[in-house]
């Protein structure tokens, strides 16, 4: 994907935060300043909320699109969309006919919901990865690796019922805090490493992309 182009992604995923947030102010002060809070008046709120962690999500996604890792980002972004639209058929179809199909769709926009934040913080992380330092690459695996593994371990007692971990569940929590705690130190201490290591690192080559006028007269200077 060419620089301009994730440029103006990312701006309109600013954008759309902007707005939905906007949006969801503005209703909650009609709505207090009217004294009339109905399902519709839930449902606009629910939905602003719903695109703007789309929007934010995006964003994070978009971070890695013009880097070697990008196809993790494109992933990230179809994960969002489809929470993006699951939830928001949760949010305005008629939960009065509850039954197999809302679960199931329940599940799935909690599943690609899951996936779409644990990617968006993976993604965000992938940002170093084009540091040399050795332990900033191990930290980097280690961290992504425990980003991965909690989300599997988030998804298995939603897709299975609940019979995973099953009736004594103790020690899987037990386990999911630890992979939790460790995700957490790795997303803390991984960019204060990245930053300390960062002014050993030599600069090799630096590349410089030029576009349109700009690119036309180094061309022509050149030749």
């Amino acid at each position: 994907m060419k620089p301009t182009v994730v440029t103006d992604l990312r701006r309109i995923a600013i954008i759309f935060i902007i707005v939905s947030l906007s949006l969801t102010a503005l209703v909650g002060l009609v709505t207090l300043l009217t004294a009339s809070f109905g399902e519709v008046q839930g449902k606009i709120i629910l939905t602003t909320l719903l695109v703007a962690g789309f929007s934010i999500t995006a964003l994070c996604h978009l971070a890695v699109a013009g880097r070697a890792l990008r196809v993790v980002g494109y992933v990230g972004i179809a994960m969002s969309a489809a929470a993006l639209i699951t939830g928001a058929i949760l949010i305005w179809g008629g939960w009065l006919n509850w039954g197999q199909e809302w679960e199931i769709l329940l599940k799935t926009f909690a599943v690609v919901a899951i996936l779409a934040v644990s990617l968006a913080h993976a993604n965000l992380l992938l940002l170093l990865e084009g540091r040399r330092s050795r332990l900033v690459r191990i930290g980097l695996f280690t961290t992504v690796a425990m980003i991965g593994l909690l989300a599997i371990l988030i998804i298995l007692p939603i897709v299975t019922d609940g019979r995973i971990p099953g009736d004594n569940g103790e020690p899987y929590f037990r386990f999911l805090g630890v992979v939790a705690i460790l995700d957490a130190l790795g997303t803390i201490v991984l960019p204060v490493i990245a930053r300390f290591t960062r002014t050993g690192e030599a600069v090799t080559s630096v590349t410089i992309r030029l576009h349109g006028d700009a690119a036309a007269k180094v061309a022509r200077l050149s030749a």
